[in-house]
């Protein structure tokens, strides 16, 4: 007797989230499968890589990711160029430099980064605060003002600063990362509080917080792990959106990524060490159903979309 394979089926389906607008545009989620289960259902929209360009060159980077772009981490534009050379579906404008613990620039300063960045590629923009509830709610609705209808997609957007970047959003014709703190029913109530000013769900990727390999994975993993099974298996429609995982950061300041060979002989070449760390964290959030994995180095970003489009065939 043949063997059939065992499948499930389930009765809930993933919210279809566009980024851009035109024929650059990104469609992500529409499956309604567990990830990889591709045998068991609709995968018609594969997951994407999104890589990072900053407002500021950052001056903590270990070599791995600093040599790839070294003659253009002062120029946000030239730095987007390459990350499309390099593969990128969509660049991320991450405006670390808007920290008013850092370097404090101001919401003009942002729109002039995005400006740069929009000149100089056609791929579409995500757009990343610096993770300050107060100033991001300033300089993200400024942004989505100074380009309306180009369907960003803005963030984070969190429990303390949603209502301005959600309305924003609404009004502007953008969509908005919703970000809580690996907690699956701190994940609903965001997207049930966005949705009630007025936002539609098929305008919001989820965020659930990214824990790098061996610094909290486990629980990123399984948070989204039961987040799509309450959306897929329960039909929960508040919870039925795509992922966003913002991963390099993570990634890149561990302590295997940072320490040189010499300071720990032990851990070996530290350039493999970095990629190795992103790669995997990387694949562990592709597994548990990520849509936009955000990335750093060129390697790691080739080993990745080589696999998704294996694994997503």
């Amino acid at each position: 007797m043949a063997f059939a394979i065992p499948k499930e089926n389930y009765a809930g389906k993933i919210k279809v989230v566009t980024i851009g607008k035109g024929d650059k545009a990104v469609q992500v989620g529409g499956y309604n499968s567990m990830p990889l289960c591709t045998f068991e259902g609709e995968w018609p929209n594969k997951p994407v890589i999104a890589m990072e360009v900053y407002d500021i060159a950052p001056d903590q980077w270990p070599p791995a990711v600093v040599e790839p772009f070294k003659d253009v981490l002062n120029d946000p534009g030239a730095w987007a160029k390459k990350c499309v050379e390099y593969g990128a579906d969509l660049i991320v404008v991450q405006l670390a430099g808007t920290d008013p613990n850092g370097a404090n620039r101001s919401a003009e300063e942002a729109v002039e980064t995005v400006k740069a960045v929009k000149e100089a590629v056609d791929v579409p923009l995500i757009i990343w605060g610096s993770g300050n509830v107060e100033k991001d709610q300033e300089v993200l609705p400024a942004i989505m003002e100074a380009f309306p209808n180009e369907n960003f997609l803005l963030g984070p957007a969190e429990e303390a600063n949603y209502k301005k970047i959600a309305a924003s959003a609404i009004g502007y014709g953008h969509s908005i990362v919703a970000k809580s703190s690996i907690d699956v029913n701190l994940a609903k109530q965001l997207n049930i509080l966005c949705e009630n000013l007025g936002l539609p769900l098929d305008k919001i990727i989820m965020d659930p917080t990214t824990g790098a390999l061996g610094y909290g994975i486990e629980y990123t993993y399984s948070v989204m792990e039961r987040i799509s099974l309450a959306a897929l298996a329960q039909n929960d429609e508040k919870m039925q959106l795509p992922f966003v995982n913002d991963l390099a950061k993570e990634a890149w300041k561990t302590r295997e990524a940072m320490l040189t060979i010499e300071e720990e002989p032990s851990f070996g070449d530290q350039d493999t060490r970095g990629i190795l760390m992103e790669t995997i964290t990387a694949l562990d959030v592709l597994t548990a159903g990520s849509s936009v994995l955000i990335m750093r180095n060129p390697k790691s970003v080739s080993v990745m979309k080589e696999l998704i489009n294996e694994l997503y065939a």
